[in-house]
């Protein structure tokens, strides 16, 4: 009776396990680079999405007397209002060309105080309301973290040479910005509450 040949089976078996090992450190090596291929094209895919809808977004100033409409009146209605009581042709216009997720800034009027003092965001673009009239509705985004008064905006030359309609048009109660003198008004604000920068207007870390 021939001996088992034990001597030649634990390397056989070795070999084997290498190579089930090896095989295994494939698959997850394939894994792990197929899930960071497609976390990256999400991240890419949402990226491309945030830039197309800030390249697509536009701003706007609403102008309102504060003793028939304040700042903190938007505040305490819930941060949401329909911004109606329009009459002006043109301001109408502008309305109507508002879409969702443009920005305006909250500005006060008057005698006393004219003054950009908050930011919201358009979350309905324009209808007829029940009296016939365009109106849209505005979110509260945040107050600005300075309120920026318009001598001061008048004084600065970036301002001036960003072509503001406020000056152009003073009447106008819904004025279309640029996007340069947006960033200015911003910039000489320290920014606004949820605009994604620390309290002292700096950007924010990870």
């Amino acid at each position: 009776m021939l001996a088992p040949k034990t001597s030649h089976f634990p390397a056989y078996k070795q070999s084997l396990l290498n190579e089930f090992h090896e095989h295994l450190s494939k698959i997850k090596n394939l894994n792990t680079n197929t899930n960071k291929s497609n976390l990256n094209t999400r991240n890419k895919s949402t990226m491309e999405a945030e830039t197309e809808t800030t390249q697509k977004r536009h701003y706007w100033l609403l102008k309102t007397e504060p003793g028939e409409w304040s700042w903190e009146d938007q505040s305490t209605n819930g941060g949401k209002s329909k911004w109606d009581g329009v009459k002006n042709k043109q301001a109408q216009k502008h309305l109507k060309s508002m879409k969702l997720g443009d920005l305006c800034f909250f500005y006060h009027s008057g005698s006393k105080c004219r003054r950009v003092v908050g930011v919201v965001e358009v979350v309905k673009e324009w209808y007829e309301d029940d009296d016939g009239g365009i109106a849209v509705d505005v979110a509260e985004v945040g107050e600005m973290r300075r309120w920026v008064d318009l001598a001061e905006m008048k004084a600065d030359e970036r301002v001036n040479v960003g072509g503001f309609e406020l000056f152009r048009q003073p009447r106008l109660s819904v004025v279309s910005v640029g996007k340069e003198v947006w960033e200015r008004v911003c910039e000489l604000g320290g920014g606004y509450v949820g605009d994604g920068r620390g309290e002292d207007g700096e950007e924010g870390g990870d």
